[in-house]
């Protein structure tokens, strides 16, 4: 598994000096080495070594070229070592999106809450919307800081003011013409 380590972390020192995009707080894109295992016992050698990783791109970047990429690097690292690579997908990818500061949905967003759009680096079911041709804003009443955690919550004060500006996007994009 350390030839699978150390390839996995060139590769990613390599992908973060190819691609960036400072909209971000974290303007490249992670590769998190997240769960390894390997044997039962200190005192043995394993027959097997499972390492997940979370490969999070920047928008651009197709899913589906980057893991053909290092599937390949794998490959070529540990071709004639007698050692066997399987990969298995634990979950099919969700893309990274970018909705153009232009696009009109992002001008109304920034106009009625007084805010200009930023990036931020967590998933959603934003691109699948993109996909299918509409421009999508990711808003709401929550802080990201308080998601997925233990007694995640959503403070009441924010939901009137997000009712409302709900209200007047819809009114916007739905009603007026």
């Amino acid at each position: 598994m350390y030839h699978v380590l150390g390839e996995i972390l060139t590769w990613r020192a390599e992908l973060q000096q190819r691609y960036r995009n400072p909209l971000f707080k974290v303007p490249v894109p992670t590769l998190n080495l997240g769960h390894i295992h390997g044997g039962d016992n200190p005192n043995r050698i394993c027959g097997a070594c499972d390492l997940h990783i979370d490969l999070r791109p920047l928008p651009g970047m197709d899913i589906a070229e980057l893991r053909g990429e290092l599937e390949q690097r794998l490959a070529q690292r540990l071709a004639g070592s007698g050692l066997e690579l399987r990969v298995e997908r634990l979950f099919g990818a969700t893309p990274p999106m970018e909705t153009p500061a232009g696009a009109p949905i992002v001008q109304a967003g920034e106009r009625l809450t007084g805010h200009a759009a930023e990036a931020v680096a967590f998933c959603t079911e934003g691109p699948y919307y993109n996909k299918l041709g509409m421009d999508t804003l990711i808003l709401g009443p929550g802080d990201i800081d308080q998601a997925h955690q233990p007694d995640e919550y959503l403070r009441l004060d924010r939901i009137d003011p997000t009712v409302d500006l709900l209200e007047k996007m819809i009114g916007e994009f739905c009603v007026e013409s």
